[in-house]
């Protein structure tokens, strides 16, 4: 069987083997947070909305009867951890592929796999994909049929929502299962069990409540996290003779110099611009500043929040102070040409304009029923009036004819049809009476009532 280079393999194991017995497979330069995988569904700890005991997949997976799936959530939230359980206790050849580093070619590789064991051996294949929503759509449809005919069961694993990430037609076929980030008080349950692994592997290591509270305090709900920062503890921590003990004191200081925690791809990422784009919005320039300054402080790319700004500048202010797009343009300008930290004054700057700016999402709006209109309607024909006409044979065809050129009115405004014969009439932007947009509807007003005089 040729060994695929890019995927990890392993075949199914006794859910009855000692845990000890497991630990010995993996070195102990292998991170704490790989070496103590639960082995166990009652060692998983959280996630008891879809793993509790009356909850679907655990009966799916206590009956062998695991459904292709997606596990949606925030980093260290267990989804590897959780397909690698299913693997194990559902007795089945466990296949993992990392998206950012695989294809097509991979799948088939994995594919002829899984059909030699299944003819040879009667075993069934669990194809985990990390990071799924990293593929396209074509390789994603690769997974189609093989999903479809039960050669393989997918367990793809994402932090991003499968609604916009994963195509229709795949998505159709599994079903999402939500995780959450851990609460504490599973966080310490994860760090008990690390330092169990730490004391077998090592020497009598012990810990203070206080000084797992503050690992717990820098790992935002990610497994991961907390067990690799108590690894660094301990390394820290540790003396010529045992015991190892950790006290608030020492596991403060070995933390001191770690950076605020923050996943640039994970839910933290999106709960904080969704913050600072809903205290913009809400008119509150203390609470913006607050979540921007969170944001730069966490390394963000400035120019995503940039990026940000500039659309909210159109989405929630629009047309009732058009220079809020020039001066979130400019931010982000003057942010490319000075860089941090002159740069992120302008951040700020642009962030107190919009955050106080009067808002208008009358824009946002008549654009979404213009793009329903298209969806609606298709492709109705341009009125002849306003086609181009550039040949004869065009200009025979009637194309243009009739077309009134609005600079020789008065105003420059004249009344005819723009819009395609099942459209006439249609209002897709109503401005409101706030900031400039009540120039734009006096305008409109006006207009209006030239084309009502013009049509009797």
């Amino acid at each position: 069987m040729k060994k695929n280079v890019n995927h990890e393999s392993f075949f199914p194991t006794n859910p009855e083997m000692p845990e000890s017995a497991l630990w010995q497979d993996l070195p102990a330069d292998v991170p704490l947070p790989e070496r103590c995988r639960p082995t166990r569904l009652e060692e998983f700890v959280g996630q008891h909305e879809i793993l509790g005991e009356d909850r679907p997949l655990r009966k799916a997976i206590e009956r062998d009867r695991v459904p292709s799936m997606i596990l949606w959530g925030p980093p260290g939230s267990g989804k590897t951890t959780l397909a690698r359980l299913v693997a194990r206790l559902t007795k089945s050849h466990f296949s993992k592929l990392s998206a950012t580093d695989s294809g097509i070619r991979d799948l088939r590789l994995i594919i002829d796999q899984a059909k030699e064991m299944r003819a040879q051996q009667g075993v069934k294949t669990i194809l985990f994909i990390d990071e799924i929503h990293r593929w396209n759509k074509s390789q994603q449809d690769a997974l189609l049929p093989h999903v479809e005919s039960g050669l393989i069961t997918l367990i793809g694993a994402t932090t991003e929502n499968p609604s916009f990430e994963v195509n229709g037609a795949l998505l159709s076929r599994v079903t999402v299962f939500t995780l959450v980030s851990l609460e504490p008080e599973h966080l310490r349950q994860v760090l008990r069990r690390g330092l169990s692994f730490l004391q077998e592997e090592s020497w009598p290591i012990t810990a203070e409540d206080d000084a797992l509270s503050a690992i717990i305090s820098v790992s935002h709900g990610d497994a991961r996290v907390a067990l690799t920062a108590l690894e660094q503890v301990v390394e820290y921590c540790r003396t010529e003779e045992p015991p190892t003990h950790l006290t608030v004191v020492n596991t403060a200081r070995a933390l001191q110099e770690k950076r605020i925690l923050y996943d640039k791809a994970g839910e933290e990422h999106y709960n904080l611009i969704s913050a600072f784009h809903k205290s913009m919005r809400g008119s509150d320039p203390q609470a913006a500043l607050y979540w921007l300054a969170r944001m730069m402080e966490a390394g963000e790319d400035p120019m995503y929040v940039a990026r940000r700004m500039i659309r909210f500048a159109s989405e929630d202010v629009g047309m009732a102070d058009p220079n809020a797009l020039l001066i979130a343009i400019a931010a982000r300008d003057s942010y490319h040409f000075l860089g941090s930290p002159e740069g992120d004054l302008a951040l700020a700057q642009a962030a107190v304009y919009l955050a106080t700016a009067l808002k208008s999402n009358t824009l946002y709006a008549a654009y979404g029923k213009a793009l329903a209109a298209v969806k609606e309607y298709g492709y109705l024909p341009v009125p002849l009036p306003i086609r181009n006409a550039p040949t004869q044979l065009m200009k025979s065809l009637e194309y243009g004819k009739g077309y009134k050129y609005a600079h020789d009115y008065e105003n420059a405004y004249t009344a005819q049809q723009y819009l395609p014969d099942k459209l006439v009439g249609t209002v897709f932007y109503q401005p409101t009476d706030r900031g400039f947009e009540k120039k734009v509807r006096d305008r409109m007003n006006e207009w209006r009532e030239l084309l009502k005089r013009s049509s009797k």
